[in-house]
């Protein structure tokens, strides 16, 4: 086994108990608040507004994977994690990035426009509207959650000592990109819904950083290092 090999596998198995058992409270709770408020809203709906953009991209089912593959991401940065308080560190932040989406939903309930139209054919989004309902739009917790994941993971990759270098970043940032797009293109979220969103995620990322700093972290969690 080469000397990545050996290096991937004591990140990918360290705390391994911790990644597995976390990451799976986390969504579970966060499931259940998310669908919760989805169907019992406690204050009118507001619907969010169409924009130019929105009705430009229309539907591309291309996107659905891409748009489906945020479960694999938002957990990339958690399983390449060896030390424990960054790891802990990392749920605190993503875990407060999401509770700030669950308050402003409790506290303004919205959902995206009428779809129907561009569904029409595609049954595989039928299903998708059934599982993922229309409320909960603004922001979108899809793009701040990828947005948080990815600058979190940009500084992961400058240092894991892998040797991956600065074409893994790129890739990275692209993943983030595309899934980012695809909540358009899928049509879940329009450009309102995803502006927020990813401002909320970048806000997280910063406020992660700044108490990073603040606690005396050896290396920066985020990506502010730019060598690799």
């Amino acid at each position: 086994m080469s000397g990545r090999a050996r290096r991937l596998r004591r990140l990918l198995t360290a705390h391994a108990w911790l990644k597995g058992l976390g990451t799976t409270g986390i969504m579970t709770v966060f499931f259940m608040l998310y669908f919760h408020l989805a169907l019992h809203p406690v204050r009118p709906v507001t619907t969010m507004p169409m924009t130019p953009l929105d009705r430009w991209i229309g539907l591309q089912p291309w996107a659905l994977p891409i748009y489906l593959s945020l479960w694999v991401y938002v957990c990339l940065p958690a399983m390449l994690m060896e030390s424990r308080r960054e790891l802990l560190r990392f749920g605190a932040g993503i875990s407060a990035v999401c509770a700030v989406g669950l308050g402003i939903f409790y506290l303004w309930p919205t959902q995206v426009p009428p779809m129907a139209a561009y569904y029409a054919g595609h049954p595989a989004f039928d299903l998708l509207r059934g599982v993922d309902a229309a409320g909960n739009a603004c922001p979108s917790l899809h793009v701040a959650t990828a947005v948080f994941a990815g600058l979190w993971l940009d500084g992961l990759l400058g240092r894991l000592g892998l040797g991956l270098g600065r074409r893994a970043r790129w890739i990275n940032a692209l993943w983030c990109a595309l899934i980012v797009y695809s909540t358009m293109a899928v049509k879940q979220h329009v450009f309102v819904d995803v502006a927020c969103g990813a401002l909320l995620g970048v806000a997280g990322a910063l406020a992660a950083l700044l108490l990073a700093a603040r606690q005396g972290a050896a290396r920066p969690a985020l990506g502010v290092e730019r060598g690799g």
